[in-house]
């Protein structure tokens, strides 16, 4: 262990968080999540028995990075939005399959009920994940059934134990009705995919504006489900704010420099199109607050004006997207596209004072694709190394917008072919 490295593990802190080991290129090798940070990172240079692959992995440790969050339910999270952004390669080395998993649930179902798995297919349900180590994930959810009943089944119309421990919703007792668990259950899945914030402020409105009509059912339900969540923090999730402190990300801290912006960009906004042969043709937003994904604000759009070009589409997408107000304005637009696409929608978004960059792979989508980014003003292509914490971040957007896109163009194809 290196000097600076031994002075910086003085001042970790005893709460939850999110770690990164990083080699001496400053690379993140390893992310890893603790419910108390001091303890957990520590443990890596103690002199104690580990194997194989671990010794391998602290041999090439050079620095040490954190993010603190309130909550572990919160480092769960954190970690794995982290881990689907930088893909390290001792998270893939010492990663076991089976401990990856994803939940999954189908709000298209009368009764949805809430499963694991670790092969998400194409089955119209929402898949959340991947997490890594299947059982805090498990035991994560089984602290949310307190404050969000659900089914783990099929729904049977029966009354069983879960019934009366107060884990389902009790629509088999008539407690609640279809409409009002699937309201619930989607609380449920916007803290699952971040939106915790928003969520908790949304329950305490609900809570007062019911109380004051005098729907006091309705009240204590929110009040309950706004405190059930506040009293996380004295929660074990895993022994041993997904509000993430924006200075603690160094992608968005180069982003600034690199792009002369005032602050790091909080808001990033992802685009891509996605048609077969112009029909179909549909655009997709993607959102990244503070660096993760944001999955509450990502919004499709059906293209209504053009049909097999890819650039009108995309100022058509931008232009609908603006009028939007009630958004929140993004500090950054990524597109996929190069030069041509970025000079195109640039005069649509200045009148904003919002930022645009183009990544320009040529078709290529996959993960081991080179990072060029277009920058407005600058000559030629910015070629970012695979190591570069920029490069991770864009692929990550680039990446998710290209799924989103995908997926809602694939479910318009196939309502097309059923008509």
């Amino acid at each position: 262990m290196n000097d600076a490295l031994k002075q910086k593990l003085h001042k970790l802190p005893a709460c939850p968080g999110v770690y990164f080991h990083k080699n001496s290129t400053g690379e993140i090798i390893y992310v890893g999540k603790a419910a108390v940070l001091k303890n957990r990172v520590r443990q890596y240079f103690q002199k104690s028995q580990k194997d194989v692959k671990t010794e391998a992995l602290v041999r090439e440790i050079f620095d040490t990075d954190w993010i603190e969050v309130d909550t572990e339910m919160d480092a769960l999270f954190l970690e794995s939005e982290m881990i689907k952004r930088y893909m390290p390669k001792w998270n893939i080395l010492l990663r076991d399959d089976k401990t990856v998993s994803y939940v999954r649930i189908n709000m298209n179902e009368d009764v949805p009920y809430i499963s694991f798995t670790r092969n998400p297919v194409d089955d119209k349900a929402t898949y959340i994940g991947p997490f890594y180590g299947k059982s805090s994930v498990e035991k994560a959810l089984r602290i949310l059934r307190r404050i969000f009943p659900y089914y783990v089944k099929p729904y049977s119309g029966r009354k069983n134990l879960d019934t009366d421990l107060g884990l389902t919703p009790g629509i088999e007792v008539g407690k609640t009705t279809p409409k009002d668990y699937k309201r619930n259950l989607k609380k449920l899945i916007r803290y699952l995919e971040g939106d915790r914030e928003k969520l908790l402020i949304e329950l305490e409105k609900t809570m007062k504006k019911e109380a004051e009509a005098g729907n006091y059912e309705l009240a204590a339900e929110a009040r309950d489900q706004l405190f059930g969540l506040k009293e996380l923090k004295k929660k074990i999730v895993f022994s041993d704010k997904e509000f993430l402190d924006i200075s603690s990300d160094q992608a968005l801290k180069d982003l600034q420099n690199l792009l002369g912006l005032e602050k790091p960009p909080r808001r990033i906004e992802g685009y891509d199109i996605s048609h077969q042969s112009g029909e179909n043709t549909v655009g997709s937003m993607v959102v990244f607050i503070n660096g993760a994904s944001a999955r509450s604000e990502y919004r499709k759009f059906k293209v209504r004006t053009s049909r097999n070009d890819d650039l009108k589409s995309m100022a058509e997408v931008i232009s609908r997207r603006l009028k939007h107000q009630e958004w929140d304005f993004p500090d950054l637009i990524l597109l996929d596209g190069g030069i041509t696409q970025v000079n195109a929608i640039l005069p649509l978004v200045e009148p904003y004072g919002i930022k645009i960059i183009g990544r320009d792979k040529s078709g290529d989508h996959s993960r081991n694709a080179g990072v060029k980014l277009v920058i407005p003003g600058q000559p030629g292509h910015l070629e970012l190394p695979s190591s570069s914490h920029i490069a991770r971040l864009i692929a990550r957007i680039d990446e998710e917008a290209h799924r989103f896109a995908i997926t809602y163009h694939s479910l318009l194809k196939r309502k097309s072919m059923l008509k």
